[in-house]
């Protein structure tokens, strides 16, 4: 078994990669950067494995920290890190999944990229001595627990254990519909500090390697490379990152107008920007669910989720997270395809409820990027 280890030099190209592929949500990297930093600073040490060389029997699950992006956003993050050296909410699910399987666990795979949400699973895999899968179920990040490629390819989001910052668990056994465990967990954590972690999607070695995303933290590093070296010498940034994902410039404009709700757990956003540059003249809309869930250029339908509407910073090339959104800020957009494993995904029964536009306030169908470009 061949190990790959994530050092400190790796942290900021990571957290810049996790950043822009969490178009938006994800957590903020400024939290991630401060528990691989705590990390780091206890002897903890991250190992991630390619999906290729889990063993077909191996025992894997996924998870992650639950929470609205905006409540996270509220909170003293330093003195979380401290809380969470006693009480690590993810570490207590993973225990809970262990117990609710009865077999060890074998690896963590990320539910989704973010500058938060990756560093996490890093960091529960060297508190727990398993390692991380390279890749993830999505590629970027979604606002609710079944919006995964693993959902689409068989594979049961529950048991599901829960446990909210006030350190009630609960486990969801069984669900019939795949929208209702996130339901419950939603309910669960609005109601239980605002925060809290949860473990899913059990299955196999070749469950995952049939169903990743594969490869997408030593992709994040890989790009975060790229635009940190381009800002450093003085090249395009945004340009460097179009080119190296085969993206697709959608908008360059200012944010004329925000609409914002904070409601079960999630952030609610809708974004109007007016046209600079090359797009003078032009208008955008965006819907926000934590991520860019939708985007209409001039009133045509131009970007649809699961396919990843990354939000940058002209200059810099930094992935803007949507708690970040104001008016007057300039924004460049970059739309890329999403993995063809979670286009599948969307076919399955169980796919097009768990990825249906109706999820974030809206009535259209999956049209793929390329289609309407």
């Amino acid at each position: 078994m061949a190990l790959k280890k994530i050092n400190r030099e790796d942290l900021e190209p990571l957290l810049e990669g996790t950043a822009i592929f969490g178009t938006g949500g994800g957590g903020s990297p400024d939290w991630g950067r401060k528990i691989m930093l705590n990390d780091f600073k206890r002897g903890r040490r991250y190992a991630i494995i390619d999906p290729q060389e889990v063993e077909d029997d191996a025992l894997v699950v996924s998870g992650g920290v639950m929470g609205s992006v905006k409540i996270l956003d509220n909170m003293n993050f330093d003195g979380l890190l401290e809380y969470w050296e006693d009480n690590f909410e993810l570490k207590v699910a993973f225990r809970e999944m262990g117990k609710e399987l009865g077999k060890k666990i074998d690896y963590i795979v990320p539910f989704e990229m973010g500058g938060l949400n990756t560093p996490i699973i890093l960091s529960l895999g060297a508190r727990v001595g398993v390692p991380v899968v390279d890749g993830d179920a999505l590629g970027r990040a979604a606002p609710e627990t079944q919006m995964t490629s693993f959902i689409g390819h068989g594979i049961s989001l529950t048991p599901m254990p829960l446990v909210d910052h006030i350190g009630n668990v609960v486990v969801v056994k069984k669900a019939v519909n795949p929208v209702y465990p996130d339901q419950i967990g939603r309910f669960i954590i609005t109601r239980g500090g605002g925060l809290g972690a949860n473990n899913h999607y059990p299955m196999s070695g070749r469950q995952l390697k049939n169903s990743v995303i594969p490869n997408t933290i030593s992709k994040a590093i890989k790009i975060g490379k790229s635009v940190i070296n381009a800002r450093n010498s003085g090249e395009n940034p945004v340009q460097v990152f179009r080119k190296i994902v085969s993206g697709i410039n959608i908008f360059h404009g200012k944010i004329t107008e925000i609409i914002e709700e904070e409601a079960e757990g999630f952030y609610f956003t809708k974004v109007k920007l007016s046209g600079l540059e090359k797009d003078n003249n032009s208008s955008c809309e965006l819907v926000i669910k934590n991520e860019t869930m939708a985007c209409w250029k001039n009133g045509e339908l131009r970007v649809v989720f699961p396919d990843l509407l990354c939000m940058l910073d002209p200059k810099t090339g930094r992935g803007i997270m949507s708690v970040e959104l104001k008016k007057n800020l300039e924004l460049k957009l970059v739309a890329m395809p999403c993995h063809e494993r979670l286009r599948e995904a969307l076919k399955h029964p169980d796919g097009k409820i768990a990825f249906s536009s109706k999820r974030y306030g809206q009535n259209i169908k999956y049209v793929p990027l390329e289609e309407l470009h």
